[in-house]
């Protein structure tokens, strides 16, 4: 329920002001006034798209501002899948900056256009003469009819099955299209995987086959340099081990003479056997070291493989390959199971789509058993607002594939007079027509489908008389059980206001601004007579003003 609309430099307005009846607010004014800009206003609250031009003073910001009442509203879990703070009463404020920059908040956190929209159109249903209007909708005329089928559980089921559905469909597609288009790019992958399979790829062989191929290249130089080193250390008739053996003969009888002497002759021992270990060393690399041709061959080959797959993969190493090799085994895995996916979806389907249909029979059913009594309860409203002869049919066909809202197209026709064709409403329903047919459907499903805040903006448009005079009693008997605000034209339906507010035009230092006052109740007799008889009103006017709001 819109309780609250506070609205800051737009069009005509500096700042002003209105509170709303929880029943029927209408508001009426002179020609010009502004009745349009406060729509206007509430149009930036509803994620309208906003127009710098609307500054009253291009200097400041232009700040609307709309309390609402949800506590009756199922909106805390749209709260918290928005991450917004859930209150009874919730503040929604749009924002202008001179710059053209354009903010929204709902309690305070800023929100985009989309949620906006998507949370003021469950606060607000707004019937202008000159939009698209619900009645339009085929859509809005399927939930019509399925508020009054008290479809709400049954569907809400099929949706949450719908949406498991369409989702497995979708992922179905994705994965036969990635199927058809993926055999040749597999084929390149299980290619390149098996080339590194087949070469069986160890992390550390790479550095042990060089060091091997460096030393085999070499086997000669190898052979003859130590084998000289042996010789010159052991074998040769002044052989190096045996000199330094002299020497150290000679030394260990001066060992008692001193320390020093004593510790010299103990290193040039360590320094014999030292050197023995080393010729043997020698001996026995120049003895194993062989010039192998085969060998290197092999180690030549198995080099080349690994290089030419670290060229083809652009990889520095053996560990990378092995890398590379383990994400080509996972890809390769995911398509082999690829078609066991597509066959359990194609099942899975198949069945969801059973379970569906039966379903939407159901919904389809309980649809078809509605559109006698509304459509007999729609022609009797009608002909009480001067349209005797208009009919309207629900029209409602099945549908070969499912849909979000089961296997039914529902479509209103509309015929205003005999002999008519039944066509869609948008086709041949009249400014006038639409309005009357949309207050009398709307009024009819009011206490099935959870209407928001209703404002209706010049319904009466075409019409006068007795029936603007039973139009005002279906807006009103709407209003006991909704809340309804009615920029009228219209004293018949003005009279049946529960708060009347009037915008009017004050000039103020030198500007035109627009103004909007509640009015007592005197002066809902008299603005109810100027609309009947002019400014100022006749006596006859006031009497029947009075008449009218039942005083």
């Amino acid at each position: 329920m819109l309780k609250r609309l506070h609205i800051r430099n737009y069009a005509l307005i500096d700042e002003l002001e209105i509170n709303f009846s929880e029943r029927l607010t209408i508001i009426t004014g002179e020609t010009g006034a502004g009745k349009s800009i406060l729509l206007g206003a509430l149009g930036l609250v509803m994620g309208e798209r906003a127009d710098t031009k609307v500054f009253y003073n291009d200097t400041e910001k232009c700040v609307v501002e709309a309390w609402f009442d949800v506590a009756k509203y199922d909106l805390r879990e749209f709260f918290e899948e928005n991450e917004l703070d859930y209150d009874a009463e919730v503040v929604i404020r749009r924002e202008l900056s001179p710059a053209g920059k354009s903010r929204a908040f709902v309690n305070d956190t800023p929100v985009n256009n989309q949620v906006l929209q998507r949370l003021t159109e469950a606060l607000i249903d707004l019937h202008q003469q000159f939009d698209v209007l619900d009645i339009h909708n085929v859509n809005f005329q399927l939930r019509m009819i399925d508020a009054l089928a008290d479809n709400a559980l049954i569907l809400k089921d099929y949706q949450q099955g719908y949406r498991r559905y369409s989702t497995d469909k979708k992922r179905l597609a994705d994965l036969v299209n990635l199927s058809e288009n993926g055999v040749k790019e597999m084929e390149f992958l299980r290619f390149q995987l098996d080339e590194l399979r087949q070469a069986e790829l160890n992390d550390s062989e790479q550095e042990a086959l060089e060091t091997e191929l460096a030393r085999l290249s070499n086997a000669e130089d190898i052979k003859r340099t130590y084998g000289a080193a042996y010789n010159y250390l052991s074998e040769s008739e002044q052989n190096i081990v045996g000199q330094l053996q002299e020497i150290a003969r000679s030394m260990s009888g001066t060992r008692k003479l001193s320390g020093l002497l004593a510790g010299l002759s103990e290193r040039f021992d360590a320094l014999v056997l030292d050197l023995q270990d080393l010729a043997k060393d020698c001996e026995r690399i120049a003895e194993s070291t062989e010039h192998d041709p085969q060998r290197i061959a092999e180690v030549q080959e198995r080099l080349n493989v690994i290089y030419k797959l670290q060229k083809k993969h652009g990889a520095a190493s053996v560990a990378e390959l092995l890398a590379i090799q383990q994400n080509l085994e996972q890809q390769t895995a995911g398509f082999t199971d690829l078609g066991t996916e597509i066959a359990r979806l194609e099942q899975s389907i198949a069945g969801q789509e059973r379970q569906l249909r039966a379903i939407a029979g159901t919904l389809s059913e309980r649809r078809r058993a509605i559109p006698p009594a509304f459509e007999e309860r729609v022609h009797a409203m009608l002909s009480q607002l001067s349209m005797p002869h208009a009919r309207l049919r629900v029209d409602i066909r099945d549908t070969a594939a499912l849909t979000p809202t089961g296997a039914d197209d529902v479509q209103f026709l509309f015929a205003s007079n005999v002999g008519s064709r039944y066509l869609p409403i948008k086709d041949v329903a009249s400014g006038g027509e639409l309005s009357r047919l949309t207050l009398c459907t709307k009024s009819l499903v009011a206490d099935a489908i959870p209407l928001p805040t209703l404002i209706f903006d010049e319904i009466d448009s075409g019409i006068s008389g007795d029936v603007s005079l039973k139009m005002g009693l279906i807006l009103k008997e709407l209003s006991d059980r909704h809340q309804v605000v009615s920029i009228t034209h219209t004293p018949q339906i003005a009279a049946r206001a529960d708060a009347h507010y009037f915008v009017y035009k004050n000039v103020a230092d030198n500007r035109t601004v627009t103004r909007i006052r509640l009015l007592n109740a005197d002066e809902r007799v008299r603005s109810i007579a100027v609309m009947l008889s002019g400014n100022p009103p006749s006596d006859a006017a006031v009497a029947t003003a009075r008449e009218l709001v039942g005083e």
